[in-house]
């Protein structure tokens, strides 16, 4: 039995940029799991409307 696993998730999520408004996007998390209790998220990314992955930093959360 492990200890740590790294696991990736996908969820679909609503993001604002400034350029094109509020899209509809799939973001993908790598997070890091402690007897199978999230730990830790290690990186967090979205595919563009073009195929493109870019880093959730680039834009924002609506809340």
């Amino acid at each position: 039995m492990k200890l740590i696993t790294v696991k990736r998730e996908t969820k679909s999520e609503e993001r604002f940029t400034p350029k094109m408004g509020v899209l509809q996007t799939k973001v993908t998390y790598i997070k890091m799991l402690f007897l199978n209790m999230p730990f830790k998220t290690l990186h967090k990314y979205r595919e563009t409307y073009y195929g493109e992955i870019k880093d959730c930093e680039d834009c924002l959360l609506k809340a």
